[in-house]
């Protein structure tokens, strides 16, 4: 070969290293997200706007060098595991999961894929994990609460509303967390003088029709477990409330953000952010087995008292000075 013409392969093939490099860098990579929400769900939006916002600063930005993949499942049992299969057959490296209800189904769908999940009440219990420090399987991520901190609505229902003596309990007992749950407000219950009565949380059809059912008596309240069949229907339930006139206690600000009396629970829009550091983290070669469940690090207080004033209840001070936000 002539000189000149190994000094312009040599320089061609130096011109293409970086090429090579900047490819190899900006290689998309896919990840997966399972929301137990409607898509047209504005609360559903936030979260997941946080959960993309923190994986882009930590260098992970849709269009460039990454892919994401989004499913819903608006609590609906059969399009969930739909969607779990499809999801699963898209092959991410990574799949964001909120709450037991998406969360079961991408499991019994792979045991391989990593998945990071947010919202999940008893993930061992649930039979997710092996253990919280060691998760020892394809799972991980952040828990919602103890069980036993469900029977605080009941206390708060009590301290906002003493004349209340019936109380519905909506839950989703499909899950463990619904059972879990419900048993948690029972115990609590023996220490005051309340009736407990359980409902489904299931077809918008069936729920109206019990809690129309329910509030026929009176002397009523209300609790709603956590669960995402209880954010799906969060407006029927804020309705049945408003209109049996029902002092209720809710697991979520989002419930307190659209008319709902108090909301008490974990702050969950911080899991998402923080699901995306796990995410990160799995992208770039770590297991889920070896990251550790974590518990909420932030609790908030939500009164509503324009809907205490609807329902002519005086929230006492003592209960105001605990909360976090007042809607006026």
């Amino acid at each position: 070969m002539k000189r000149r013409q190994f000094i312009m392969l040599l320089g061609g093939t130096a011109a293409a290293w970086p090429l090579a490099a900047r490819a190899q860098q900006e290689r998309v990579r896919r990840v997966g997200v399972f929301m137990n929400f409607a898509p047209d769900d504005p609360a559903a939006q936030t979260r997941l706007t946080r959960f993309l916002q923190r994986l882009q600063e930590l260098g992970w930005t849709e269009g460039r060098n990454l892919q994401v993949d989004v499913r819903w499942g608006a609590g609906d049992a059969l399009r969930i595991r739909q969607a779990a299969a499809e999801l699963v057959g898209l092959a991410p490296e990574v799949i964001l999961s909120t709450g037991s209800p998406t969360t079961g189904p991408l499991l019994q769908a792979t045991s391989t894929l990593p998945i990071v999940f947010v919202q999940v009440a008893d993930p061992v219990g649930a039979g997710f994990i092996e253990q919280l420090a060691h998760p020892g399987g394809n799972a991980t991520g952040f828990s919602n609460f103890e069980y036993e901190m469900s029977g605080k609505w009941l206390e708060l229902l009590n301290q906002i509303a003493p004349k209340v003596r019936r109380v519905a309990v909506l839950r989703d007992p499909s899950v463990a967390s619904g059972i879990g749950q419900l048993a948690a407000i029972q115990t609590a219950a023996a220490s005051v003088t309340v009736k407990l009565a359980p409902i489904t949380l299931g077809h918008a059809d069936d729920i109206d029709r019990a809690v129309n059912g329910f509030a026929r008596e009176p002397d009523g309240g209300m609790i709603v477990t956590a669960g995402g069949a209880g954010i799906v229907h969060r407006k029927l339930l804020i309705q049945l409330a408003a209109k049996h006139r029902l002092p209720a206690v809710y697991p979520d600000r989002v419930f307190v953000a659209d008319g709902g009396l108090v909301g008490y629970g974990p702050d969950r829009l911080d899991q998402y952010p923080r699901a995306a550091t796990y995410v990160d983290r799995i992208l770039r070669g770590e297991k889920p087995a070896d990251l550790p469940v974590q518990a909420p690090t932030k609790y908030e207080l939500v009164i509503n008292l324009k809907t205490a004033k609807a329902l002519g209840l005086t929230v006492p001070d003592s209960v105001l000075a605990r909360a976090d936000e007042v809607i006026e």
